[in-house]
């Protein structure tokens, strides 16, 4: 959770023809171009030096950037996302990275989306969802193994990633929905259980001394106030209608 870098992509014009699963209204552009510099500049105060990337043409999905690559401080593995419409996107960022890390590619048929994709120092937890199959997740996880990684694989019962259902708030600290709540492979942690009606909160972002949240979730606030952490809120609005969450729209290393 200590980073120095970040590589985030302005969103293109067409970011509405993006797939998403959600009703919750049409995505406004410009509020949506507001609200995403405002999510960079939070990340250029959280003290990380920021790579931004322009659209990428006919990928109106490729802002959400953290699903195309998983960064470890050895190797940086480049994604084959799961959307086919995605598929292609995934070789922007490579070149990207390519100056910070070595790096490694899932290959067909394997598909990996990266958020599904959890890191909690030196294990992974890996989840086998719509976007990420059991043979992107094998492959993953063999090459975290030949970097001193664990890792576990993980069925996504509800929403689009398994980060769409939890974060790492703090050390041994979940953030997580009910029914994620209850997987075995979380026993040991202590969780915030999140209320039915804010399980969108779920997607957090922690970095270096500060944990970004999203707004219009009190009740979510008030039980991580309790924690006495930096607590940073922010409005996602337009992403949220996308998909979209505070971990999607950024890759930290």
């Amino acid at each position: 959770m200590n980073f120095s870098h970040a590589i985030a992509r302005k969103p293109g014009a067409d970011f509405a023809l993006g797939i998403t699963t959600r009703d919750l209204g049409p995505p406004d552009y410009d509020l949506m171009l507001a609200q995403h510099e405002t999510y960079v500049q939070t990340l250029a105060y959280q003290g990380l030096d920021i790579t931004i990337l322009e659209p990428l043409p006919n990928f109106p999905d490729a802002y959400f950037v953290e699903d195309t690559a998983i960064i470890t401080p050895q190797v940086a593995v480049i994604t084959r996302p799961g959307a086919k419409s995605r598929q292609g996107e995934e070789d922007s960022i490579e070149s990207a990275l390519s100056s910070y890390r070595p790096t490694l590619r899932i290959q067909p048929p394997g598909t990996v989306d990266g958020g599904d994709v959890l890191m909690d120092g030196n294990h992974f937890f890996i989840g086998i969802s719509k976007r990420t199959n059991q043979d992107g997740a094998a492959q993953l996880g063999k090459i975290l193994e030949r970097f001193g990684y664990t890792w576990t694989a993980i069925q996504v019962r509800t929403g689009l990633h398994l980060k769409s259902s939890l974060s790492l708030v703090s050390p041994n600290t979940l953030l997580v929905t009910t029914k994620t709540s209850q997987h075995p492979a979380f026993e040991g942690y202590d969780k915030i259980i999140l209320d039915q009606d804010e399980e969108l909160a779920a997607n957090t972002l922690c970095i270096n001394n500060g944990l970004i949240i999203p707004h219009g979730f009190p009740g979510t606030r008030a039980k991580l106030e309790k924690l006495g952490l930096n607590l940073i809120e922010l409005d996602m609005s337009e992403a949220r209608k996308m998909d979209g969450g505070l971990s999607c729209m950024s890759l930290r290393f």
